[in-house]
């Protein structure tokens, strides 16, 4: 897990990537780019901008070449790119991102659903692609993200000494982090706190971000129990554009907004700028008009008297 003040967290945007696949429409290329042009404008500095994958299954991201080469020329951004295989990260490795993801589900069912391959075969994978980035590109990092660890709308309960298992298998297998998914929003904020704590006893350093879901509205809640239980980084979605296509019913990841804006009312630093996070909004909008967005904090604006980093929004 990347270090962070106690007094700081690391908004990682998955917007671009997790809530454009989830779409049925495809946003133009140079929409994807003014996005997240202005994603980075208000001060977030990792974003998952694409995924590599083949474009028949998800024509959304049939330019991530030229998505990953835009977000390089922005100064000081962690460049993320989604892979499900040695063949994906191949492409995002020859594209130069800076962190590849892997989903590896703790649910048998979604797995194959997701990936078509087995939970032992994603750790091999997973080992594949940690041979490949240190042989070529070893400055890249790998995290390997344990979707479904709550549950899952195909298997139902998930247990928890799998999750577990699966992350640790994933770390021994060379990947440098492995945080936690709520992929269809099945958590509540007692078993967060619970699957974290054993998740930081069980891999120390090498526990990742936390990646909540708002199906049922307790996405802030979850997100706040993580940090109490040490999570620094944590994923959120612009506008909570973005779910799992497949797993049915898995609606909602966390709002970007409201998660900023709950860290900085606390007094912990995010280190984005919500009046300029508020303004990416239009972009998202324009490149997808009509396209359901959400959040809380956007709808009713920032309180009176609110302040950020000293100044007034």
């Amino acid at each position: 897990m990347p270090t962070h003040p106690e007094s700081s967290v690391l908004i990682s945007e998955v917007g671009p990537r997790d809530g454009l696949q989830s779409v049925a429409r495809t946003m133009a290329t140079a929409d994807k780019l003014r996005w997240i042009t202005a994603l980075y404008a208000a001060g977030l500095r990792e974003i998952e901008v694409c995924s590599f994958v083949p474009a028949k299954h998800l024509p959304q991201m049939a330019d991530a070449a030229e998505v990953v080469a835009h977000a390089l020329s922005l100064p000081g951004l962690t460049v993320m790119a989604l892979v499900p295989n040695r063949r994906g990260a191949e492409a995002a490795l020859a594209a130069g991102v800076h962190k590849l993801t892997m989903p590896v589900s703790a649910s048998a069912a979604h797995s194959l659903a997701n990936v078509r391959k087995t939970r032992e075969e994603m750790i091999a994978e997973v080992r594949a692609i940690s041979d490949l980035r240190r042989a070529i590109a070893p400055q890249v990092r790998l995290e390997a993200g344990i979707s479904t660890a709550f549950g899952c709308t195909l298997q139902g309960l998930v247990p928890e000494d799998e999750v577990i298992w699966l992350a640790a298998q994933c770390i021994a297998a060379g990947a440098d982090e492995s945080g936690l998914s709520d992929t269809v929003g099945y958590a509540n904020p007692a078993q967060v706190r619970r699957l974290f704590r054993r998740l930081r006893a069980e891999i120390g350093e090498h526990a990742g971000a936390a990646h909540m879901h708002n199906t049922r509205g307790l996405g802030l809640a979850n997100c706040l129990a993580a940090y109490d239980e040490g999570v620094r980084t944590f994923d959120a979605s612009l506008g909570g554009l973005g779910g799992c296509p497949y797993a049915p019913g898995a609606s909602g990841n966390v709002v970007t907004e409201d998660l900023v804006f709950m860290f900085e009312a606390m007094g912990v630093s995010t280190g984005v700028d919500l009046g300029q996070l508020l303004a990416a909004r239009a972009p998202l909008q324009a490149g997808l008009p009509g396209e359901p967005i959400y959040g809380m904090t956007p709808e009713a604006g920032l309180p009176k008297g609110f302040v950020q980093g000293g100044a007034h929004v």
